[in-house]
């Protein structure tokens, strides 16, 4: 009894134990609220409505919000810095395209697509707004000038935005372009196209299970003066999620001034590389290409192998014999008849009183199976099987041997390319001194927001948590409890689990020790009154009867 006493004690400081482990992780992993909240400025009045564009007014929540946003001030480092929320400076900043497009029907050039400025279907924060394209299947552009050209030079180029796919995405794209400085031309922005000169275009699109995020920018070749895009590979990692989710996601692009870039969903990295060795085609050409003049020669042989030439046909062989003939000596089966049809008129079908014989041709009664052919072989003309042609051979071939004249595969000879150049530096692309989005779309209601252009990527970040973080705590508070904290928590750091099992293991292995010790002691209990029964079997010692008191 002792020993289970102790037992029970063990187990109970090896549960204690193991809650004491785990507290502290609970409490790193809890939300602390005052993170979330952000110290908020007093605005003036809101501006007079602009006229440009239709703006739906921002819904005032009867909850008291305990994430509060207040409009982020355009850092330092910016050269466009566009949250939405203030009406008048939008309509004096972005212009919508007035052109139409070229070689495409006349009913579908024109840039029709219908843009607004309003709050998110599912508002998060209050007094934010976005930038809403709300047609589908109609050419969307608008665009806006930046505070100051960016030339790429010593500094990094950093352009970050938020797209929330409201209704999801069928077919059409949500990426941004950021329009070139284009010599002895403003900008021009009402006659923004496809055709338009941009230097990079970056985000998300997808049609069918065809899912990218775009980084395209337009090198300028330096002998003369030709543009073509460069498309970095592939992300390594899969996004398809926030083409279904509906929520808001944040895409940042870094460019750095030593050719490497970094593209980014919501802080994630999910593709890096180099501006010269992951874009397709490279940015810069072969040193050498074939010779487009060299011809290969009349007399030389490409065939490894051919046909033995001493190598004759044998005379017996015959080509045409087919692989199966009639077998001549089966029989017809015994009970088969040969004048019956397998398939007669239905003698009761009857004419249709409607049947016109003008109309639908002579009537013929449908056909059913022979009632004679029940219980014999078969009807109808008979047949000999096929069987397979014991003399059949196939086409015949002679063997192949090595070619003794056998050259291999003849390439042309190389020659200096003459279009060749070397590019060290592509970070050094054609300036930039506008952004638009110009689109087509299956899909409505899609909202861009926070849209920042700079050379900082610390600046990006922070003007990320004091927009699209607040917004995703939003999204996130209350989410989970207890358990779901510990498990995020446990997922950024992957050798807990370790430290769970092991302390798992702990009262399992009480448990059994005291279900051993249990099993010891009854084994012990029985073998002892065991040799007590017997002793008194012995001696014939008197024994106790049973206190009928305790039935």
């Amino acid at each position: 009894m002792a020993k289970r006493r102790s037992c029970g004690l063990l187990l109970a400081v090896s549960v204690l134990l193991l809650i004491l482990q785990l507290l502290p992780h609970v409490a790193a992993a809890a939300p602390d609220e005052d993170d979330a909240v952000v110290e908020t400025e007093q605005f003036e009045e809101e501006p007079p409505k602009a006229e440009e564009l239709p703006v739906t007014p921002v819904k005032q929540e009867e909850e008291v919000e305990e994430i509060v946003y207040a409009t982020p001030k355009p850092p330092l480092s910016s050269y466009l810095s566009e949250t939405f929320d203030d009406i008048v400076s939008f309509g004096k900043t972005w212009v919508r395209s007035q052109a139409k497009k070229k070689e495409v029907d006349a009913e579908i050039a024109k840039y029709d697509g219908v843009w607004a400025l309003e709050e998110p279907q599912v508002a998060l924060l209050k007094g934010d707004r976005g930038l809403v394209l709300k047609s589908k299947a109609k050419h969307a552009a608008i665009a806006a000038s930046l505070s100051r050209p960016f030339k790429f030079a010593a500094k990094p180029f950093v352009v970050q935005y938020e797209v929330t796919l409201q209704e999801g995405q069928e077919c059409g794209g949500a990426y941004i372009k950021l329009l070139s400085v284009v010599e002895g031309k403003g900008s021009e922005l009402e006659q923004f196209t496809d055709r338009s000169p941009y230097t990079i275009m970056f985000g998300p699109d997808k049609c069918g299970n065809d899912y990218k995020l775009h980084f395209i920018f337009r090198h300028v070749n330096p002998l003369n003066g030709n543009i073509e895009e460069k498309h970095a590979k592939r992300p390594r990692d899969k996004f398809e999620e926030v083409f279904k989710d509906k929520r808001p996601h944040l895409y940042t692009l870094v460019l750095q001034p030593d050719n490497n870039y970094q593209m980014s969903i919501d802080h994630q990295v999910i593709n890096t590389g180099h501006l010269l060795e992951d874009f397709s085609p490279p940015v810069n050409p072969e040193k050498e290409i074939s010779d487009p003049e060299d011809r290969k020669p009349m007399e030389w042989d490409e065939k490894e192998k051919i046909a033995d030439p001493e190598e004759k046909k044998p005379e017996d062989w015959d080509d045409d014999a087919p692989k199966k003939i009639s077998d001549e000596h089966a029989s017809i089966p015994t009970g088969w008849l040969e004048d019956e049809p397998e398939m007669i008129p239905d003698p009761t079908a009857v004419k249709p009183d409607d049947w016109d014989n003008d109309m639908d041709g002579e009537w013929e009664a449908p056909l059913i199976n022979n009632p004679d052919c029940e219980g014999i072989p078969g009807c109808g003309p008979w047949d000999r099987p096929s069987i397979d042609n014991p003399n059949y051979r196939g086409k015949w071939f002679p063997k192949q041997i090595t070619n003794p004249n056998y050259k291999g595969q003849w390439v042309p000879r190389m020659m200096p390319n003459p279009d060749y150049f070397e590019d060290l530096e592509p970070f050094k692309m054609t300036p930039i001194n506008g952004v638009g989005f110009e689109l087509w779309s299956m899909s409505s209601d899609i909202l861009f927001d926070n849209i920042l252009i700079c050379d900082s990527l610390d600046d990006a970040r922070q003007f990320a948590a004091e927009t699209f973080d607040l917004k995703i705590a939003k999204l996130e508070k209350g989410k989970g409890g207890m358990f779901q904290n510990v498990l995020e928590y446990s997922n950024e750091r992957p050798w807990l689990y370790a430290v769970y099992v092991l302390l798992a293991a702990v009262p399992v292995v009480v448990i059994i020790m005291c279900c051993c010790v249990s099993s010891s002691e009854k084994d012990d209990d029985d073998d002892s009154a065991t040799a007590a029964a017997a002793a008194r079997k012995k001696t014939d010692e008197p024994t106790k009867d049973d206190d009928p008191t305790k039935d």
